[in-house]
């Protein structure tokens, strides 16, 4: 079945389970902020209701605690606060500011303020309906993986890197200045920042604007007294073995499974991370840094190497160039990533949104995907992740097909930047949406 009978299909269901008002009144501005408070009022309630008890939720419990302590490393046990870039502090301390009773909500309420402000830039604050769908689709994605979004520090970077990339590649100094702070919170926007480098005309401007983030960064670091821990994050990653649900620890997954040459599942207490032992996971674990670092850079090639055949066959379309392209570094990140925490698919929305807002036809294929990848991820976590810990087959088989989504997901996105590059001419299609802020470059 081709992807238009599959895609009319769906919309056929749609259609004939939403009467045709209430589906003109969720593609209307009204519509689209009514869905969006209804998400980020139901998990407000939620946190609301767990700070008046003084609790958090999930990993905001070791937000909390570290800050409690002042990010003190000499009176933490567990996981240091330094596996983070040092800006990933910033949102704990003011979520603290209050002490540890409100932590969780006030945490939450900064990540609702910048969906909001994704939002309103993808759909320019309600006005280009067009990109209404595009943000009902994003809504959603963040209302599907729960508090993988909310709870996590992933949940910051997400629309912030949504935001640069509607600024695209008209104004690649910002843009630059937005990823590049993102990625002093959290690494992965630097697949963003290198597809940016790779696309717009001014790169002088994408590297600037990195080194000015950087220079500030360094000069917290030096307030906080705090320089010496300032690449902790890249250094601690290395005695990392392969993470459970990472997705080249699939074949010992199923070897720990099976019970068969003595892989096991076990708990790193050091990083609070379930991880699979077995023959060969040790020589894998030291080749994954330099397999990622291999992939990210094969893909940027190809995307220069796609801007400029595109010149030579008549245009290169930028915009789609980048979407693109940061969709596939930023699934390389997660796929040739020896960690495979279920918040890393947070980062894979930002691209899909803009991409729809872009062009809906052109980019519903990864964004279904997305949904079913979504769906399997909060199958596996939080629902059944201690089955699957427990060599539970079914899991198993849920999570490989996961794994194996993401996989093709990276292809898909692989195989369109080599057809941008043959393309006759970047002429946005009849049935584009419209093109985000930023389209062109200045």
């Amino acid at each position: 079945m081709s992807t238009d009978k599959f895609f009319a299909g769906l919309s056929h269901t749609r259609d004939r389970i939403l009467p045709a008002p209430a589906l003109a009144w969720l593609k209307s501005p009204q519509g689209m902020w009514s869905v969006f408070a209804a998400v980020h009022l139901f998990f407000l309630v939620f946190a609301g209701i767990l700070s008046l008890r003084g609790e958090a939720f999930s990993d905001t419990f070791i937000y909390r605690s570290w800050v409690d302590v002042g990010f003190d490393e000499t009176r933490i046990t567990g996981p240091s606060p330094w596996v983070y870039p040092i800006l990933a502090l910033l949102p704990m301390a003011v979520a603290h500011v209050f002490g540890n009773a409100p932590f969780l909500f006030l945490w939450v309420l900064m990540i609702t303020f910048l969906n909001f402000l994704a939002v309103a830039k993808l759909t320019s604050w309600g006005r280009r309906r067009q990109a209404i769908p595009a943000a009902l689709w994003w809504i959603s994605f963040t209302g599907l993986l729960g508090w993988l979004g909310f709870a996590r520090v992933d949940g910051f970077t997400a629309p912030v890197v949504l935001i640069a990339l509607s600024l695209g590649v008209a104004q690649p100094f910002l843009a630059s200045a937005i990823l590049s702070a993102a990625t002093w919170m959290k690494v992965w926007p630097a697949a963003v920042v290198l597809a940016l480098f790779t696309v717009v005309k001014h790169r002088v401007r994408v590297v600037l604007a990195g080194v000015l983030v950087t220079v500030l960064v360094v000069g917290l670091a030096l307030s906080m007294q705090s320089l010496p821990k300032l690449l902790n994050f890249l250094l601690q990653q290395g005695d990392r073995g392969m993470q459970l649900e990472a997705t080249f620890t699939t074949p010992w997954l199923w070897m720990s499974v099976m019970g068969l040459g003595g892989a096991r599942m076990y708990m790193n207490q050091d990083i609070n991370s379930m991880q699979v032992d077995g023959p060969g996971t040790q020589v894998m674990s030291v080749l994954m840094q330099p397999l990622l670092v291999a992939a990210a850079l094969l893909v940027a090639g190809l995307i220069f190497w796609a801007l400029h055949t595109g010149k030579r066959n008549g245009g290169a379309d930028r915009t789609e160039l980048l979407l693109l392209g940061a969709l596939a570094l930023a699934t390389a990140f997660v796929v040739f990533n020896k960690v495979g925490s279920p918040q890393f698919m947070v980062w894979l929305s930002p691209a899909v949104a803009v991409g729809l807002a872009y062009s809906w036809k052109a980019w519903r294929v990864p964004a279904a995907m997305l949904i079913a990848i979504g769906v399997l991820t909060f199958v596996v976590y939080p629902l059944f992740y201690d089955a699957l810990s427990h060599n539970n087959p079914v899991m198993a088989g849920v999570l490989t097909l996961r794994n194996l989504m993401l996989v093709v997901l990276f292809v898909w996105s692989v195989r369109g930047l080599f057809q941008l590059g043959r393309r006759p001419s970047a002429v946005p299609s009849k049935h584009d949406a419209g093109a985000p802020a930023g389209a062109k470059e200045s």
